[in-house]
């Protein structure tokens, strides 16, 4: 065995090996590679505008990102924590209206008879589980933070130790092969960013039209967690329900319809029509992965599904359509 099979052989175990016993972890490193690509590229813009070195502009739009997220998140935390309170004080009448409208429903009282409140409750189980999880996800995101700024701010250094690791004869290949996944990884932002500007306007002006309190936090809200496919919608509009129950279940019932609605266009509409045309990604295809995903790998799996599909699509239809299948009909033909 020569050692080009032999190289792809042992990185080959290698890779399946860590997603049978660690596949969060590898998943964890790919979210951590992709947000390299967008600060990278988010760096590079910023150093072109200022007519700066790329190392500086990356350092100014690390600070300028550290500096948004504080202060959204001290804006928007005392803002909600201010609501919530109005929200306790209001939330005996909510409940009495929900009393109301269960006991003039009998399909909805059927409902609530139907109920096991005492599996709702949290056990002692269920709320370790619950702690675990939250250390695990916290942990996931220390490992995509750091793996994010070390990647882009060096991502020549890693770049050349991974190619290292194969044959010389391979190392060509590979090269580009990690260069045309990075493409696909950056066309597959442009268009998540759509998506997450046409979910946040939707929901602010939705959120306005209804009264709600704090529309655009809220709104920028429901962009940021448009990043996590399914789950991410169900976390944004938790806060904007409980905000709604403030003035009344039909209220709060009209809020649940607006992020229904605005989730269903962003899903089915939207964002695979965007990713058709960025990144050459079918919807069909798009929701498949992600279904896949995260049966497979859980939340995280489920939010890494369509750049993994994006990048390996671009891949396989470049080096193995193309560069493999067509050159071996050529050849056949020939």
């Amino acid at each position: 065995m020569n050692r080009r099979r032999l190289s792809l052989l042992v990185l080959g175990a290698a890779f399946l090996l860590v997603l049978w016993f660690a596949a969060d972890v590898a998943l964890a490193v790919f979210a951590g590679i992709l947000f390299a690509v967008f600060l990278r590229g988010c760096g590079n813009r910023l150093a072109s505008w200022l007519n700066i070195r790329n190392g500086l502009g990356l350092a100014l739009f690390c600070v300028f990102l550290a500096l948004a997220l504080t202060a959204f998140l001290g804006i928007a935390g005392a803002a909600l924590a201010q609501q919530m309170s109005q929200l306790v004080d209001r939330l005996p009448a909510a409940t009495e209206s929900v009393r109301d409208y269960v006991q003039s429903h009998g399909w909805a009282r059927s409902v609530i008879d139907n109920v096991d409140f005492q599996n709702l409750l949290p056990s002692g189980s269920r709320a370790t589980t619950f702690f675990s999880s939250s250390l695990g996800a916290f942990g996931n995101l220390i490992v995509v933070t750091f793996v994010g700024i070390y990647g882009a701010a060096a991502p020549q250094t890693y770049l050349r130790g991974f190619t290292a690791l194969f044959a010389p004869s391979l190392r060509p290949k590979v090269r580009a092969i990690l260069t045309e996944a990075g493409i696909a990884l950056r066309g597959w932002l442009k268009a998540q960013f759509v998506s997450m500007a046409v979910v946040g306007l939707l929901t602010g002006l939705g959120l306005f039209v209804l009264g709600v309190p704090l529309a655009p936090i809220l709104a920028v809200l429901a962009a940021i967690l448009t990043f996590i496919p399914n789950i991410g919608p169900v976390l944004a509009a938790i806060p904007a329900v409980l905000l709604g129950l403030s003035d009344g279940l039909s209220t709060a019932l009209w809020i649940v319809g607006l992020y229904v609605v605005v989730q269903t266009v962003e899903s089915y509409l939207v964002t695979p029509r965007v990713q058709e045309e960025t990144v050459s990604l079918p919807p069909a295809l798009t929701i498949s992965v992600q279904l896949l995903f995260g049966v497979v790998f859980g939340i995280l799996g489920l939010a890494m599904a369509t750049p993994l599909a994006a990048a390996g699509l671009r891949v396989g239809q470049l080096f193995y359509v193309k560069g493999y299948l067509d050159e071996e009909k050529q050849a056949a033909g020939d």
